[in-house]
C-alpha cells in the first residue's frame, strides 16, 4: 500500500469464534491509520462476503495515496444458537 499508484486493496478474513444462526449485521471501522500527508488521503473499508461463520474486511485506496499501516475494528450483531432452541 505504500508504493504504487492506482487502485489497491487488501482483504483479511475474519472467522467468528462461534457461528451465528444467520449472517449477522457487520460494522467495520478504521481504528488507526498511518497515511502519508503529502497527497490526498483516500480510503474505503467495508465488510464483504458475510456469512454465519465469518466475513472479509476489505480496505481499498487509490490514486497516489500511500498507506503505511491501518487497523480495522469490527462489530457483528445477530442471533446466536442457544441450548434451549428447538425445531418444530
Amino acid at each position: 500500500m505504500w508504493s504504487g499508484e492506482g487502485p489497491r486493496a487488501v482483504r483479511q478474513t475474519v472467522s467468528f469464534p462461534e457461528p451465528f444462526v444467520a449472517p449477522p449485521a457487520v460494522h467495520v471501522s478504521v481504528g488507526m491509520w498511518d497515511i502519508a500527508g503529502d497527497a490526498n488521503q483516500r480510503a474505503d473499508i467495508c465488510a464483504e462476503q458475510v456469512t454465519a461463520r465469518g466475513f472479509d474486511i476489505v480496505f481499498r485506496t487509490w490514486d497516489d495515496t500511500r498507506v503505511a499501516r491501518i487497523r480495522a475494528s469490527w462489530l457483528a450483531i445477530g442471533a446466536v444458537p442457544h441450548d434451549d432452541d428447538f425445531a418444530v
